[in-house]
């Protein structure tokens, strides 16, 4: 048997508010005589009809019971507020394009990947160039090299929606010197200067004067550029330290 208390925790449970049992209950608490009365509809309260299409009437005597039924609650002002004023996330920018300029070019059995100091091809009797010849001839390698296509610039658009990003650049230059790899291998693949470091190889400065293969284009050696050798003559020393490490792999090859 239930006891009273037990027995309106289960009618809360379900949503009940009020109820009539079919037989007296033992424990029960009296009835409330007003539930005795028989139920009449409200003014302007129609009775939904039965199955049959005809109005079921109350049992007599009986009130009919009558069940709360729950409402879904609408979500609080300021929950609401602040759903339709949180921010979008941040969309993140497109890094801008980097600006480089470098010549490919071959000296025996070496490819040199070189930065172009004042963007514009070499001349004759640039500093600059004076010194890569200097560089090749303490290489034993000929001090002419020959010019691999036109200098690559970048960006390669001054405009457009083309993506001209620090990947998208790395991307071509590696493609660019794999081609010409490919067509003719090398012994030994020089990047002189940073970018050509940083887009062929995809390293940084710390890896000056250092040698180590690289998928796709052979071993490369990683030096300083001609205009940072200019300012700062005190590093030909590591350079040629570096070089000496590194001549025996395109000698023996021209052997």
């Amino acid at each position: 048997m239930l006891t009273e208390t037990r027995r309106r925790a289960y009618l809360n449970a379900m949503q009940i508010v009020q109820w009539l049992p079919r037989a007296e209950l033992p424990f029960a608490a009296p009835s409330r005589p007003q539930l005795l009365e028989p139920w009449l509809p409200a003014p302007g309260e129609a009775e939904a009809p039965g199955p049959g299409g005809d109005k079921p009437a109350p049992p007599p005597g009986r009130p009919r019971p009558k069940v709360a039924v729950p409402r879904p609650q609408a979500a609080p002002a300021a929950i609401a507020e602040a759903v339709a004023t949180e921010p979008a996330p941040p969309v993140a920018k497109p890094a801008p394009p980097p600006r480089f300029a470098l010549q490919l070019l071959r000296a025996g059995r070496c490819l040199l990947l070189v930065e172009l100091p004042t963007g514009e091809a070499f001349q004759s009797r640039d500093p600059a160039y004076l010194l890569l010849k200097d560089l090749l001839r303490a290489a034993g390698l000929p001090d002419a090299p020959r010019l691999i296509g036109e200098p690559v610039r970048w960006p390669l658009l001054a405009r457009g929606n083309l993506d001209q990003g620090p990947q998208a650049a790395q991307d071509f230059v590696q493609g660019f010197v794999a081609a010409q790899y490919e067509a003719e291998p090398c012994a030994c693949l020089w990047l002189v200067g940073l970018p050509a470091l940083r887009y062929a190889a995809g390293a940084d400065d710390s890896a000056f004067y250092n040698d180590w293969p690289l998928e796709g284009l052979g071993c490369a050696w990683a030096l300083p550029g001609l205009e940072l050798l200019m300012d700062e003559p005190q590093r030909k020393a590591a350079v040629w330290h570096s070089m000496r490490r590194m001549m025996p792999r395109w000698e023996l090859l021209d052997e």
